[in-house]
């Protein structure tokens, strides 16, 4: 199957968002930049496309302009071996964006993320539905997920 690579169109700040992502995920790296020139559309020398890996994961950014704008309708969504990890990613990325319900937020850039522990999927799919039932309205109370409430909340009879 072809490799599928996510672009995120910025306005002027895909070289400062590519950076800011590198800083936050293990073993990233931005792998390229492209920079327009006198004839382009933005000011000659300012970055045109911005490539970077987060882990593994290719993405590009834009800066096409104030055109288009970042919705939640696409997410990325980070899953967490544990509360730890929840909690780093959760600090970093939302640190001057918007926090939201549910493990979601907004960071500086208005891209939209879902920071969920691994452990999530598991308690919401629990064969018991009452379980899972509790997990669920436990987390949808929630902005950041914190595991061990969850797991009170699906223990609890």
């Amino acid at each position: 199957m072809p490799k599928t690579t996510p672009w995120l169109w910025f306005d002027t700040q895909a070289e400062e968002a590519a950076e800011f992502y590198v800083s936050i995920f293990p073993n990233s790296k931005i792998t390229d930049t492209t920079r327009y020139g006198s004839g382009g559309p933005r000011p000659a020398g300012s970055a045109m496309t911005v490539s970077f890996s987060l882990d593994g994961q290719d993405y590009v950014g834009l800066n096409g302009g104030p055109e288009f704008t970042f919705s939640e309708a696409i997410s990325f969504q980070i899953a967490c071996q544990d509360q730890a990890e929840v909690d780093a990613f959760w600090a970093a990325l939302s640190a001057g964006g918007e926090e939201g319900p549910c493990g979601w937020l907004k960071d500086r850039y208005g891209v939209s993320w879902q920071v969920v522990p691994v452990a999530l999927g598991e308690l919401l799919g629990d064969p018991d539905p009452g379980r899972a039932q509790r997990a669920t309205q436990a987390m949808m109370q929630m902005t950041k997920i914190d595991l061990a409430a969850l797991r009170r909340a699906a223990d609890e009879s």
